[in-house]
């Protein structure tokens, strides 16, 4: 008869199964004494030593399952729940699930399942063919935890409505719930998204956010982190500061995730003093915080400090990762360090052993092409060990409307049309080039092409925060309620432009209308508009801070450093690549952007 197991080394050995720091030897010294102790014949610590196992040896893991002579299925969830990596293996264990007559998958089964096929490309299909398991083998609708899976595994497969209908069928909707929609929406707009979606998703994040709290569902730091998030894109100063002072006064941890949140959100707001405060104060820095750190500064135009940054993160002992590079050359970027940046590119290969990704090589490029070396920007692009993608091109293409290079931009323009055919803006920039040479025949071969493949230029949008209210604003905007009052102060921005000398630059306007009609158009992009109704809506002691989907045009950039000086305000703009800082008639990017 065999003895019971021995009940303070059984306490002993589960107490060091929960242990994760352990190695492979320590592991089969773990399972040795199981297996004599009869340990391994009950359910609990076999599934502790099945996690432990699949942690740190797969193949070891599955031998392990295999000699079970009848897993129960909560040993089958707990194996598939920590192989959710390798999805194939996940997926055939659930095959063997069904194949058995004794077992039925249950609630624990399918949260994994969805997880493993979020985590792998391509696998949509997979997981939409188990979403009709769910409803064959159990009551969804009955399970938060099922639910919540099935948020996360639309929501990351870009499916964002079917996860908000999904979300929206829920009665009452738990904490997991709320974050999991929450990060759907704010994840959305970090990814796959463009322009005034963008916008739109933050926007719909707060919303949700607000009936979070109407729902008295009590936020935890991971929703706080999404909705930093949010207001950090959207450029919601006042619901930003609100979330922070949230934080410190619900007593909820200032934790690295929600620290970092919060730094990215200062930096994205202009308030760099801020994020280096806090950044500064936080005991614990790990690459992620760093990255965050190094593309603030370089969203500013500080790439010396972004580069003395850099140096100091591997002073102490921070590894550098893929994104810290593309964050520090980006910084090089913006303020015409080609060598440094050049270097630090080199230097990811031959010091720390990182192989350069595409959108290293891309950073390259940008970098070398807006200093003018576009010779050895578009060899960089033909000798890459991989095919360059949209975004190499679309550098290569901006770089030569900066400088005029037709010969390069077209070729840029052909790739980009084969690579991604329905996007406007290249067809923009390249028209733009034409028309600041005043080839006017190319300008309308280009514009026809657009008509003829149904490509609509995609509208600037910009949003001014006044007392905590966002205004958003579109090229030609009067749904505005102050519209009239808008427009006046328009009229007036252009008359004192005028007085000070501003010749406005109209060669990248239409080309088929009169100069003077190609100068009101000018006047009415969004930008122009979010700053007059800014200067009549704000006190004259507070900056003027705008955010812009697209880069900022060259006419609204050389006419907002004269506003600045005009009326004695500050402007801080956000567009697509960067910060301006407007002060007294000149931009902290030196027009270099």
């Amino acid at each position: 008869m065999k003895k019971p197991p021995n009940p303070i080394f059984s306490h002993q050995t589960v107490l060091l199964l929960q242990n994760q720091q352990h190695s492979i030897k320590t592991m089969k010294q773990i399972h040795a004494n199981m297996i004599t102790t009869g340990l391994i014949l009950h359910a609990y610590p076999l599934s502790k030593i099945l996690i432990l196992s699949s942690s740190l040896s797969i193949p070891y893991s599955l031998t392990l399952f295999n000699q079970i002579q009848t897993p129960s299925i909560f040993l089958f969830n707990t194996f598939i729940s920590s192989i959710t990596n390798n999805a194939h293996l996940a997926f055939s264990l659930y095959s063997r699930v069904l194949a058995e007559k004794s077992l039925k998958p249950n609630n624990f089964t399918y949260p994994s399942l969805f997880k493993a096929c979020g985590s792998r490309p391509n696998w949509f299909r997979h997981g939409r063919a188990l979403h009709g398991h769910v409803f064959k083998f159990i009551e969804p609708h009955c399970d938060c935890y099922v639910q919540v899976s099935l948020i996360n595994f639309y929501s990351v497969s870009g499916k964002l409505g079917i996860a908000r209908y999904l979300f929206d069928e829920m009665s009452k909707p738990d904490l997991a719930a709320w974050n999991s929609i929450l990060a759907a929406y704010c994840n959305g707009s970090c990814s796959g998204y463009c322009g005034g979606e963008n916008a739109d998703l933050s926007i719909e994040a707060l919303c949700l956010f607000n009936q979070m709290l109407v729902s008295h569902v009590r936020p935890n730091e991971k929703t706080l982190v999404a909705i930093i998030g949010a207001c950090a894109d959207l450029g919601a100063l006042c619901n930003g500061v609100w979330s922070h002072a949230y934080v410190l006064r619900s007593n909820l941890k200032m934790n690295h995730f929600v620290a970092t949140a919060l730094i990215d959100m200062y930096a994205k707001f202009g308030y760099l003093d801020l994020a280096d405060q806090l950044f500064d104060q936080m005991s614990h820095k790990d690459a992620l915080c760093y990255n965050v750190m190094i593309r603030g500064l370089a969203l500013h135009g500080h790439g010396h400090r972004a580069i003395g940054l850099f140096q100091r993160m591997r002073e102490e002992g921070v590894e550098p990762d893929n994104v810290t590079f593309v964050a520090v050359i980006c910084a090089c970027t913006h303020v015409g360090l080609v060598n440094e940046g050049s270097e630090i590119f080199n230097s990811m290969k031959e010091v720390y052993g990182i192989e350069p990704k595409l959108e290293h090589y891309g950073c390259l490029v940008d970098l070398l092409g807006r200093a003018g070396q576009l010779d050895e920007a578009l060899e960089l692009v033909r000798s890459m060990p991989m095919e360059p993608n949209a975004v190499v091109w679309r550098s290569l293409l901006g770089a030569c409307r900066v400088h005029g290079n037709l010969e390069i931009g077209e070729l840029a323009l052909r790739h980009l049309v084969e690579l991604e055919p329905e996007t406007s803006g290249y067809y923009v920039l390249l028209s733009n080039m034409y028309a600041n040479i005043s080839r006017w025949d190319d300008v309308r071969r280009v514009r026809k092409v657009m008509k003829n493949k149904g490509v609509n230029k995609f509208p600037g949008t910009s949003f001014v925060e006044i007392d905590g209210a966002l205004h958003e604003f579109v090229i030609g905007d009067k749904t505005h309620p102050c519209s009239d009052m808008i427009y006046r102060k328009l009229e007036e921005m252009n008359w004192k432009l005028q007085m000070h000398g501003h010749n406005p630059s109209t060669k990248e306007v239409l080309f088929d209308i009169e100069d003077e009609e190609k100068e009101g158009a000018l006047s009415y992009h969004s930008e122009r508009l979010a700053i007059a109704f800014a200067l009549v809506a704000t006190d004259s002691s507070f900056p003027i801070r705008i955010i812009k989907n697209l880069r900022v045009c060259q006419d609204c950039h050389a006419s907002t450093k004269l506003i600045s000086k005009i009326y004695g305000r500050d402007i801080v703009l956000r567009d697509g690549n960067r910060f301006h800082h407007f002060r007294n008639g000149a931009c902290s990017c030196l027009d270099y952007w």
